[in-house]
């Protein structure tokens, strides 16, 4: 549709303006800039005057039903799923909101209005949370869903990719199932905040009005372009990081080792901030002020220059913006396609066209910007038009490995520097070489605590636990061990642990050993692959031992797995199922129900990256 002034409330030069930038929309866009008017419209529309006693009387109030499930891994679906639901239950609607792997499938058809707010774990799966029903609703067993409203929400990185997938997956076999979409589905990449509000504003606008009597839906409903982060400026968050000071940075690692591993100590004192073992430590990192440099050449730009870094419009030198506020190390589709179609590069176009994926996708891997400036000749375009087109620099997150009852005020990270070479330069991991390279004891970093619900110690003391961490995983098991000393648990706890070399390697040993010797660790097997000739990885403990861990899991063990996802959290699952199918006699479909059904008993549970 092309807007005219004949058939629209804009002049001429409004239209203009207008059919110049709507077509340049992408879907989510338009959500966002949906849900901002509609909140806009509402925040200045006159207070609702109460009923006079002589009018009639107003309509009984409808009973509203609205569901809200989420599949979150970190915590951070299931914090925007309560702030839905408190939205909805502002505007009088019922609302059950429950985990997926909690929801009674059998009362799917019931369901009148269905929201979803899932992120996508791996490569395109779904949370450990989500699966069970992920797996139901995509099979044949899934119900037809004429009668439902339904709405996603979907929560992702751009730089993988199966970008926001399984939140893609739920929308389409939702649609498929008979349901009708209330508003389209939102795909939020890591700063996911503003457009997530914005959903939401948009689903309570959707949704029909309240009844005569209630509250005005704009009590309970904020401006999408609003602040994101509730509470006063000095409560520290994501939106509003707290400049913690390094009191200590270590590398763990002997001399010799081809790893270095920093023991990060920072100090929480005055930030009101609160963490429980499991939970992580989001860190704002600063990009390599090498690899910035090189890309203001390579791009012929002037340092100095200012660049917007907010969408209020504030700007800062291009050099500090691209530093610490930009994200400048990844490559991700949309980028390489807004670039493509925003500047004169043919062979960049070609590139994103259709049919190239697989090139796309080998060319992304392992290049950065500097990688694009070079290999497209980019040099020249504008900073103030190219800069804005980045994503913003992602927090990194971190198991914290501390616990808060042993260390008060503090907060331990334990943080693998990433060095490499690929296509004839050296990489470094952002985070991890800005911790390594750049941190000394008395200065500070911007951080925030991300709370992890599905990642945390056995509410009974005495349940016994499996904890299964190579390399820089073994970090939250730390922090739990750690406050088993302090609370004076009794349960068993036994220690899975590996890493390449056990005379440079072997992270935490001391306390490992002093643990054991207390009584706090029951047992620990360990794994040093690069001792022996033929590797040997924790799976391969586990399998050894496979009869005493079965018994373990028989008492009621918890079984918690971190680190690795790609690799050791498939091997270390499928090692758990073998254990099953010898140890205990059952099928591969029974021990895999076996686990499902731990896995919602929150017995399993998995902090893999």
């Amino acid at each position: 549709m092309v807007l005219q002034v004949t058939n629209s409330p804009f002049n001429a030069e409004q239209v203009e303006l207008l059919n110049r930038l709507l077509p340049e929309l992408t879907e989510g866009q338009k959500v966002w800039l949906s849900g901002y008017l509609a909140a806009l419209c509402q925040a200045d529309a006159p207070p609702v005057a109460p009923p006079q006693a002589e009018s009639a009387a107003p309509k009984q109030a409808v009973s509203k039903e609205a569901t809200v499930l989420y599949g979150s891994q970190s915590g951070n679906s299931q914090e925007l799923a309560k702030k839905l639901s408190g939205k909805l239950q502002e505007r009088g609607f019922q609302v059950t909101l429950s985990p997926m792997d909690g929801f009674k499938t059998n009362t799917l058809k019931k369901l009148r209005h269905l929201f979803i707010v899932v992120s996508t774990h791996g490569e395109g799966e779904p949370p450990d949370n989500a699966k069970t029903f992920h797996e139901f609703l995509l099979g044949p067993r899934a119900p037809r869903l004429d009668g439902l409203r339904f709405s996603v929400l979907a929560l992702g990185d751009t730089s993988y990719e199966f970008f926001c997938q399984t939140g893609k997956d739920f929308d389409k076999r939702l649609e498929e199932l008979g349901g009708k979409r209330i508003v389209p589905r939102v795909d939020c990449d890591v700063d996911y905040e503003e457009s997530a509000e914005a959903w939401m504003n948009q689903v309570l606008s959707a949704l029909a009005e309240a009844p005569a009597g209630s509250a005005p839906a704009a009590a309970s409903t904020s401006s999408a372009g609003a602040a994101v982060a509730s509470g006063t400026p000095t409560e520290y968050s994501k939106a509003n990081p707290f400049p913690a000071a390094v009191l200590e940075n270590l590398n763990l690692n002997g001399r010799g080792s081809s790893r270095e591993t920093r023991h990060l100590e920072l100090s929480l004192e005055g930030s009101g901030l609160q963490y429980e073992p499991g939970d992580c430590l989001g860190i704002y990192p600063e990009n390599h002020p090498r690899l910035v440099d090189e890309l203001i050449e390579a791009m012929g730009w002037k340092p100095e220059e200012p660049v917007p870094v907010q969408k209020n419009g504030e700007e800062r030198p291009l050099r500090e913006a691209l530093t610490r506020h930009y994200e400048i190390t990844v490559l991700t589709k949309p980028l390489l396609e807004q670039v493509a179609e925003r500047f004169p590069v043919g062979r960049l176009r070609e590139l994103v066209s259709p049919g190239r994926e697989q090139e796309l996708r080998e060319y992304a891997g392992e290049r950065d910007l500097l990688d694009l400036a070079r290999d497209f000749r980019l040099k020249g375009v504008p900073a103030k038009e190219f800069v804005p087109l980045l994503r913003k620099m992602p927090a990194r997150l971190y198991s914290i490995s501390s616990s808060p009852k042993a260390y008060p005020d503090e907060a331990h990270l334990t943080i693998r520097k990433v060095r490499y070479e690929a296509h004839g330069r050296t990489r470094f991991g952002v985070c991890s070489t800005y911790v390594a390279e750049r941190i000394k004891p008395g200065d500070t970093i911007p951080v925030f605590v991300q709370h992890n619900p599905n990642f945390k110690l056995p509410r009974d003391p005495d349940a016994p636990m499996i904890m299964i961490g190579p390399g820089t995983g073994v970090a939250p098991f730390r922090a739990f061990l750690g406050e088993r000393e302090e609370t004076g648990a009794k349960g068993k706890a036994w220690l899975f642990f590996g890493d390449h070399h056990f005379s440079t390697d072997f992270l935490y040993q001391i306390e490992w050993q002093r643990w054991l010797k207390e009584g706090v660790l029951t047992r620990m097997d360990v794994a040093f692959s690069r001792d022996t000739d033929q590797k040997v990885y924790v799976q391969h403990r586990m399998m050894e031992n496979g009869k005493e861990l079965y018994r373990w899991l028989e008492e009621g063990a918890h079984v918690y797995v971190c680190g690795d996802a790609k690799r050791m959290a498939h091997d270390v699952h499928a090692a758990l199922a073998s254990i099953l199918e010898q140890e205990g006699g059952l099928s591969p479909e029974e021990a895999i129900g076996y686990l499902d059904r731990m896995r919602q008993e929150s017995r399993y549970q998995r902090d893999v990256y």
